[in-house]
């Protein structure tokens, strides 16, 4: 039995290569409320554009945790990573539907790095978020579009890695969407989401809830294990725990070797981060008012300060539960977990929320 249960319950289900995270939830009027949980920390290949991924081994490692967590409903919502997927927002003249889609994929053949043979393209139209790129405002005969492009052959193996695990997938979004969805809501200010992962770190600036860019780069929790296990001259096991032990918590004393090594392997983040607050500015004419952080090494201890001090910016670790009801004794648990879990607690959200 699952904490709530309904037979109108949605699973998100986030791949990522420090392993699966699955999230179930149920509308109660106009409440979410957790069904059930899972995840595994069996770590999965790196998932990379063009790589042909172990699709039965994945499988696996979703239907193992389905059956742990006792996860009754066969409806999930899956997501891409957010570096595999391009994004972008269009300023178009308004035209008829068809005539508007002939439009869309002339534009998407300019920026679009790959063939659009190869790609699978979507795209909508949204409300005007403001100035996008150099563009002055449009009047009243333009409209913004939003494209999204995904390589065929990621799509293609991520629907086969679901249907091998007997789901009904009902949608496959990009990883950004899922983000804004938990953590932000209706918040309709500019702010960046930084989602530190395994292998890359992700940052997507938001306005109006609409993800405007993304950027990412090769640098994760693992990378700063590994620097950990470097300096300490210990197994990459031992260095995890240190990591999660020590984080940051000791940077103002020089002679701490984890904190300051720490602090070194994040400087590439910090780094970028900056060049995409300038990017915000300059090209939206906008200030960033927050940064949310999210992924497994977000929660290293005083990051989120660090980098509010480099940046001097208002910077908090996401909370994705926070729209969500769940059982008070769950509470300890879910905060040391939450902020790993909020890609599938988004994707979860996209059909009860």
């Amino acid at each position: 039995m699952g904490i709530f249960s309904s037979n109108k319950n949605f699973v998100g289900v986030d791949i990522g290569t420090s392993g699966v995270k699955i999230v179930e939830l149920l509308k109660s009027g106009n409440s979410v409320m957790l069904s059930n949980y899972g995840f595994s920390e069996k770590k999965i290949e790196k998932i990379d554009i063009g790589a042909k991924l172990d699709v039965d081994n994945i499988a696996r490692s979703i239907s193992e945790v389905l059956k742990k967590s006792k996860i009754q409903s066969r409806n999930v919502v899956g997501a891409l990573p957010t570096f595999a997927v391009f994004s972008s927002v269009l300023s178009l003249k308004s035209a008829p539907e068809k005539s508007l889609d002939s439009a869309v994929r002339w534009e998407a053949k300019k920026i679009i790095p790959l063939p659009l043979d190869e790609m699978v393209l979507d795209w909508r139209k949204i409300e005007d978020p403001g100035v996008v790129g150099n563009e002055e405002k449009q009047g009243d005969d333009m409209i913004k579009v939003l494209i999204t492009g995904a390589p065929k052959n990621l799509v293609t193996n991520y629907i086969n890695i679901f249907k091998k695990a007997q789901l009904n997938l009902l949608s496959l979004e990009t990883e950004t969407f899922s983000l804004v969805r938990a953590l932000v809501g209706n918040d309709k200010s500019p702010f960046l989401i930084v989602e530190v992962g395994a292998n890359t770190t992700d940052i997507s600036m938001i306005i109006n809830s609409i993800p405007m860019h993304s950027r990412s780069i090769d640098i994760g929790g693992l990378l700063i294990s590994r620097a950990v296990a470097g300096s300490l001259k210990v197994d990459i096991g031992r260095a995890e725990q240190f990591k999660c032990d020590l984080g940051l918590s000791s940077l103002d004393l020089a002679e701490e070797t984890v904190p300051k090594t720490i602090k070194e392997t994040l400087s590439p983040i910090v780094n970028e981060i900056k060049y995409a607050l300038n990017l915000f500015k300059n090209s939206n004419d906008v200030e960033v008012e927050k940064i949310i952080l999210s992924g497994g090494s977000s929660m290293l201890i005083n990051f989120s300060t660090l980098l509010s001090k480099e940046l001097d910016k208002k910077v908090v670790v996401g909370d994705p539960w926070a729209r969500v009801i769940y059982p008070n004794d769950l509470r300890e648990t879910l905060d040391q977990i939450g902020p790993k879990m909020a890609v599938a607690v988004g994707l979860a959200m996209r059909d009860v929320a």
